[in-house]
């Protein structure tokens, strides 16, 4: 006689296939996942997708600020559209490193325990990861701002302090949405947003070119060895955008183990590279017809009544989709740190440091200057941060263990001497302190660049100098061979 089954269990020849597993990385649902390890079983989707990830957020107003700061500068158009390019290049640089996250099924936060060890990561994080993203939510947010209190003065709203400081509360709010409910929402939003974001560029563009001054000079043409002190800073500039990317694997770690590097550089590369050529020289060649000391207002002057709004609030919806992945990777880096929260409270977090900063920005420091300023000076600790990311992905040819690198218990694999891997520590602040010696910016002016009439090279500095310093010391440590 055979067993009964009892009645709440359904025999295996009969039970339905599970097909339809509940989503980990659902755009409707908060991201559980953290700085923790993304295994197989969760990981979905292609290279390709990444482009719309990483072009919505740089379809931003911000690009058409630093645009416009070119001219400022005193380059003419052809000059300022060689600067944006080679600039906007350095995304390739992006995408590269983005191709770690695959590999170790981590966020960049994490991967970067190979190079710095555990404690020297969380300085690390500490800075590059957490200070310097806060500062750019800050940077965006009060760029967007400026445009929001602009299109309510349209509506009869006085632009004083009470309008910005809730205009940028809004705003910030919005941003944290998305940041909170995390990659899912991201990658399912960010296409369709895309799409919309380069229409509306496409039409603004249309009405900059039409109304721009192709044959613009400057009053005091630049040459000699100003022209080429200008063209460093200026290629500085627009190269710290994307260098400021150094999370990028954090937006690739979902994807299959077996994803190649070079489909992810490419993908992450173009979504940034094309939509930032474009919005950079938007800027430029409103320059060369109007005064842009104010974008904005600059920019409603080549536009017709009834598009400006429209633009106004592209504008404002590019810069919330910067920020948002901006705000998700610093809430990353907070517990990468060791602040022992779920990510969507660190990111909550992140948010109120952020509207403080942007606050700052608009009611106490003139907005251009402290862009420039800000920015010029990123640089200088991004560029070896991503100098000693590179070398460590040829070192290792992009292998990562990511569970390994997820225990950060004293005397695990990635704990290296004291907590520190004294080869990632020795090249990145030395690449920092020669990056310094290089730059030229508005508060700050190292000897080395002073000795060359002004000529900024903190960006290859930054990114050689590191580069070849680790490689050097990895190669003949052995608690570096010991991590491999």
């Amino acid at each position: 006689m055979s067993q009964a089954t009892p009645p709440d269990v359904i025999p295996a020849a009969e039970a339905p296939a599970l097909t339809h597993p509940v989503p980990t990385d659902s755009p409707v649902r908060v991201e559980t996942h953290g700085i923790d390890y993304i295994p197989d079983a969760e990981r979905h989707g292609r290279a390709r997708d990444l482009f719309a990830v990483w072009a919505a957020p740089n379809v931003n107003f911000l690009a058409v600020v630093i645009g416009a700061t070119l001219m400022l500068m005193g380059l003419n158009l052809w000059q300022a559209l060689a600067a944006i390019v080679i600039g906007n290049l350095f995304a390739i640089i992006t995408g590269i490193v983005a191709g770690s996250g695959p590999a170790a099924g981590a966020p960049s936060e994490v991967i970067t325990r190979a190079m710095y060890g555990i404690t020297g990561n969380r300085f690390n994080v500490a800075i590059a990861g957490w200070l310097i993203s806060v500062c750019y939510l800050a940077i965006n947010w009060a760029a967007a701002t400026t445009v929001l209190v602009g299109l309510l003065g349209r509506m009869g709203i006085p632009g004083n302090g009470w309008t910005i400081a809730i205009s940028a509360i809004v705003i910030a709010a919005a941003t944290m949405v998305i940041s909170v409910y995390g990659h899912g929402l991201i990658m399912r939003l960010y296409q369709p947003m895309a799409i919309v974001l380069a229409l509306i560029f496409v039409v603004m563009a249309f009405f900059v070119v039409g109304g721009a001054h192709w044959g613009f000079a400057p009053a005091k043409p630049l040459g000699g060895i100003e022209l080429v002190a200008v063209m460093a800073s200026a290629i500085a500039l627009v190269a710290s955008s994307p260098l400021s990317y150094t999370n990028s694997a954090d937006f690739a770690r979902y994807l299959p183990a077996g994803t190649r590097v070079r489909d992810v550089a490419l993908w992450t590369a173009l979504g940034a590279v094309i939509p930032g050529i474009v919005a950079t020289f938007i800027g430029s060649l409103a320059a060369s017809a109007v005064d842009m000391s104010d974008p904005q207002a600059g920019l409603e002057k080549f536009l017709p009544g009834w598009f400006a709004p429209i633009f106004l609030i592209s504008v404002i919806v590019g810069t919330i989709a910067n920020n948002a992945m901006t705000a998700y990777s610093s809430g990353l880096a907070l517990q990468a740190v060791g602040i022992k929260l779920p990510r969507s409270r660190t990111v909550l977090l992140d948010g109120t440091v952020g509207v403080l900063m942007t606050l700052f920005a608009l009611l106490v420091w003139n907005f251009l200057d402290s862009v420039s300023s800000a920015l010029q000076l990123a640089v200088t600790i991004l560029a070896p941060i991503m100098g000693v990311y590179l070398a460590d992905m040829l070192w290792r040819r992009n292998r990562y263990d990511g569970p390994a690198l997820a225990d950060d218990s004293r005397g695990s694999r990635f704990w290296f001497s004291g907590g520190v891997h004294i080869a990632g520590a020795v090249a990145v602040l030395a690449g920092v302190v020669a990056s310094l010696m290089c730059s030229a910016t508005l508060v700050f002016v190292g000897p080395i660049a002073n000795a060359m009439s002004g000529i900024d090279l903190s960006v290859p500095v930054g990114l050689v100098v590191p580069f070849v310093i680790y490689l050097l010391m990895v190669r003949s440590s052995r608690r570096s061979q010991a991590s491999l």
